[in-house]
């Protein structure tokens, strides 16, 4: 090898200043954009289906989870008399019709709900975008390391969204609109704050269920352990169960139905953090 080459191979790549960072990132934050507007246009012009057949299904009392529970609870009614009637788990048969109160609450609606949808949707594409962004900043082995992020990261979003849309909202919704303090007073939702609550729940459980991903990232930056975590194992269950009892209706059933999987992540999230330490050592 010849001085002029060796010196060549020698020399590192030119590193881009702050303001080529900032020009990179603005690209991949415009094509993520583009990418929810452009998904979300397509729900707006698909209103009957994106409102009728998605949005409104929690409040259905024909809703997948609905039935699934009143099914449930005749078989346990089966199995244990005394503790399950017929009906203890059918929850979701009689909730107020939804009402708009401000003359351009249904449109803006439509409009925001449109965007959710179109983030959902976009969700691989916009981690995608964040990742092209990331990964040359990273080593080689750190790079071989995170093959397949995009893939586990969307995975594990849209079953968040999934448990979030099917578990969580009808559960939720169930509780919020027959709820009541007195039965002189009636509850008379609107369409925004049941939109809100159902978006917010099926988002906050798809960013949830990111739990295994954060710790993996969290113990390979030294921050997070194996041990702080089974150390905290306890206030994490209780957490979960807490969270469960707010949003169930009172019985051990529905409760377990919410808490289970947030445990199960817990656990996964441990063995993944003793997997990357041992690695370490």
């Amino acid at each position: 090898m010849t001085e002029e080459s060796s010196e060549s191979a020698e020399t590192p790549k030119e590193e881009m200043s702050f303001l080529d960072h900032l020009e990179e990132l603005r690209w991949h934050i415009a094509r993520s954009a583009i990418a929810i507007v452009s998904l979300g246009i397509v729900a707006f012009i698909n209103k009957k289906f994106v409102f009728d057949g998605i949005i409104l299904g929690p409040k259905n009392s024909d809703f997948l989870t609905f039935r699934a529970l009143c099914k449930a609870s005749v078989k346990l009614n089966e199995l244990l008399p005394s503790i399950f009637s017929a009906d203890t788990l059918c929850i979701g048969q009689n909730m107020p019709q939804l009402q708009n109160i401000n003359m351009a609450g249904q449109f803006t609606s439509h409009i925001m709900t449109s965007i959710v949808v179109g983030l959902i949707v976009a969700f691989p594409y916009v981690f995608w975008e964040i990742w092209r962004f990331v990964s040359p900043g990273l080593k080689d082995g750190e790079r071989n390391n995170a093959r397949g992020a995009v893939f586990t990261v969307s995975l594990l979003f849209f079953f968040g969204v999934l448990f979030g849309y099917f578990i969580i909202s009808p559960l939720s919704v169930n509780f919020f609109l027959t709820y009541s303090v007195s039965e002189s007073v009636q509850n008379m939702p609107t369409l925004g704050t049941y939109i809100s609550t159902v978006t917010t729940v099926v988002l906050a459980c798809g960013f949830v269920f990111q739990l295994p991903v954060v710790v993996l990232v969290l113990t390979k930056l030294g921050i997070l352990s194996p041990l702080i975590l089974r150390k905290f194992r306890k206030h994490a269950f209780v957490g979960a169960l807490v969270l469960s009892a707010v949003i169930t209706p009172p019985d051990v059933f529905s409760q377990f139905l919410v808490t289970l999987p947030l445990i199960v992540l817990y656990e996964i999230s441990i063995f993944i953090s003793a997997r990357i330490e041992k690695k370490a050592s």
